[in-house]
């Protein structure tokens, strides 16, 4: 279940001087013995208390701690009792933009972010920089009523601006909520009205993949639609001006961001201590099957979570640079901006990841001298795709890891990523999602990389593998677990009182967090991730992961994407495939023998489709996530509840045009 050779293997060197060798360093030299990862993790799950403590500490948390006392009960918050089998840290205070803004008075003049777009347009900000706006914003948020527990939304592409705006919202206590531009007005609305903003952050425009996008209409159907909104501030990022139409929100007064920076003068910034288990983000679930939810996030398990995964995992070190590119309707955006509490410099970039050239990425990433690159699988297979090599072209002598996520990485691109990125870096392959902003499993810096494997399980969580009857299994596919509490689980839905919340996650294996994915745990305690369990294909009862499909399919010269559904069919169930085509190329005979062929060979006769069919695009979410079970619901005649969920919606006409008797 596991290639017997590892891909890489850490130098000494770069074991020992990592953070998690330090941190198991500094738990043997209070009388344990821990050797390798494997103890630390089986030790962090069966002394939780002690573990999530030594954490705080080594990855110097700021706030008081308290006693880390797991209480059996409800954790309340609102209107609502979420139900949670433990309460976290009862009695500390902290505060997240604290935390991340504490290295302004260590390294003032360091750069803090480094931003550039794919027009070219390039800007560094210093922490004593970003410290004065944040001051200067939380002053204006503040004179605008926000406080603490209040709302603040982000209709923003990701600029140094976004995460100002974000900061200072934290920084009073106040949550923080956001999504990417690319999101129409109504799927805004649906999102935004269910926690109610006093105040939101936009945009007039922006650019990506060279075409101009103005945002004023949008914004405006925003501000008008949700009443909670009392302030907007726009930020001019294209010029000349293309904002607000003269006919503005009658509920709410406008303020551009030059004008907000100007209204008063930097000063210390006051930072409101809550408790660990205040709500801090919302983040949204893709809507695809309904109503979107409003996935409320702590403060306290987000940022302890997020340090023990940038350092312990990811050997995040004060003044690394670290990369990943996401858009703020993504938790990797979330994910990302809490580097900054390990002292990293936030390296950014907004535009197509394709655009202006198709490497523009790793002329950024070594111009900026990038320590992690974070990306997502299908960069890296278009990477792949398009015979991009970044080593041959750039010197990445700083580059040390190499995350990806959003989909199954297949072993071919960790091959890929060997020969032609780096042969001495990290790659982690990491899982895990919007609902607990943060990882299940993912890698670390002191144990090998077997091929085609996420490394391991995350430290503090009892990820294991069950079977449909609920039994754990081993080196066999099931279901991704979680069977032990952990900081980071969500405080619960907004505006839920938990029905909704355990029916999410809880519901199909009482009392064990059960997260949807289809995997294997393999011999080196590895996983390996076939894909969504909810979309798993089932031919004469088989059980086969749509990404086993996609792996294949995919690297086929003439085949850009993919996307495979199950279809009911005189009582059992046949695959049918659709693939989008690059120019060129034809959906003939000789190109389905083809896909039967490799598919036949390389996995087994039950996964070749029983029909394929070529379309023009391949439906997603605005994230980039695969829609199957949108896709599943046309060619069965069954509606699909939210199309403004889903990024291009109008391939869904086209699949319904080639099943019209449903």
């Amino acid at each position: 279940m596991s290639d017997s050779e590892p891909v890489w293997i850490p130098t000494q060197q770069r074991v020992s001087s990592s953070l998690l060798h330090g941190f198991i360093e500094r738990l043997n030299a209070q009388g344990m013995d821990l050797d390798g990862y494997q103890p630390l993790h089986q030790w962090s799950i069966t002394e939780p208390r002690s573990f999530w403590k030594e954490a705080w500490e080594y990855c110097a948390v700021i706030g008081s701690q308290g006693e880390c006392i797991i209480d059996t009960g409800r954790a309340k918050w609102g209107d609502y009792s979420p139900p949670r089998d433990s309460i976290w840290f009862p009695q500390a205070q902290l505060n997240y933009a604290e935390n991340l803004l504490c290295y302004a008075h260590k390294t003032p003049n360091e750069i803090a972010v480094w931003f550039k777009n794919e027009r070219g347009h390039q800007h560094k900000v210093s922490w004593l920089e970003l410290y004065e706006q944040v001051s200067v914003t939380q002053q204006w948020l503040k004179n605008n009523g926000v406080g603490k527990g209040d709302v603040v939304a982000g209709y923003l592409p990701y600029l140094p601006q976004t995460l100002v705006a974000m900061l200072a919202t934290t920084s009073l206590g106040a949550i923080w909520t956001s999504t990417s531009p690319d999101f129409g007005a109504s799927s805004v609305i649906e999102r935004f009205e269910q926690v109610k903003p006093k105040v939101l952050f936009c945009c007039n425009g922006y650019t990506f993949n060279g075409k101009t996008h103005l945002m004023g209409d949008k914004n405006n159907a925003i501000a008008n639609a949700i009443s909670s909104i009392t302030h907007v501030c726009e930020i001019e990022y294209l010029e000349p001006s293309a904002g607000f139409p003269s006919n503005k929100s009658e509920n709410s007064a406008l303020t551009h961001w030059d004008d907000l920076l100007s209204s008063f003068s930097a000063r210390e910034v006051q930072f409101e201590r809550v408790t660990f288990n205040d709500p801090l983000f919302v983040l949204y679930s893709s809507g695809t099957t309904g109503k979107p939810k409003c996935i409320t996030h702590s403060v306290g398990g987000t940022t302890l979570n997020h340090l023990k995964e940038h350092q312990l995992h990811c050997d995040i070190k004060p003044s690394d640079r670290v990369f990943y590119y996401t858009t703020c309707g993504w938790m990797m955006w979330n994910w990302h901006v809490s580097t900054l509490a390990s002292g990293a410099t936030l390296v950014i970039y907004d535009g197509s990841p394709m655009y202006p050239t198709a490497d523009t990425l790793w002329e950024l990433a070594e111009h900026a001298e990038v320590s992690l690159f974070g990306t997502s699988a299908k960069y890296l297979e278009a990477l792949q795709k398009q015979s991009i090599s970044p080593q041959s072209t750039y010197n990445l002598h700083a580059l040390r890891t190499l995350c990806s996520t959003g989909s199954a990485l297949y072993p071919e691109q960790f091959d890929f990523v060997y020969s032609h990125i780096k042969q001495d870096i990290h790659l982690a392959s990491i899982s895990g999602g919007t609902d607990i902003c943060g990882c299940f499993v993912l890698g670390n810096p002191i144990s090998p990389v077997y091929r085609g494997e996420c490394q391991n399980s995350a430290l503090g969580m009892d990820v294991r593998v069950f079977s449909d009857r609920g039994l754990g299994i081993e080196q066999q596919r099931g279901e991704l677990v979680c069977l032990n509490s952990f900081p980071n689980q969500p405080i619960g839905f907004w505006g839920d009182d938990g029905e909704r919340y355990h029916q999410a996650y809880w519901d199909k294996f009482p009392n064990i967090w059960h997260h949807g994915d289809d995997v294997v745990q393999t011999s080196t305690h590895g996983m390996i991730f076939y894909g969504r369990s909810d979309t798993t294909l089932n031919p004469g009862g088989v059980r086969i992961g749509s990404a086993e499909i996609y792996q294949q399919v995919n690297q086929l010269d003439a085949i850009e994407d993919s996307i495979a559904i199950g279809e009911q069919f005189q009582g059992d169930e046949r695959i049918v495939l659709f693939v989008k085509l690059f120019d060129g190329f034809s959906l003939n005979d000789d190109l389905k023998q083809l896909i039967a062929q490799t598919l036949r060979t390389k996995c087994s006769p039950r996964h070749v489709p029983a029909i394929v069919h070529s379309i023009s695009d391949i439906p997603k979410t605005k994230s980039g996530k695969l829609v199957e079970s949108a896709v599943k619901n046309i060619v069965h005649g069954i509606q699909v509840k939210n199309l403004s969920a889903i990024a291009n919606p109008d391939v869904l006409d086209e699949i319904a045009e080639l099943y019209p008797s449903t």
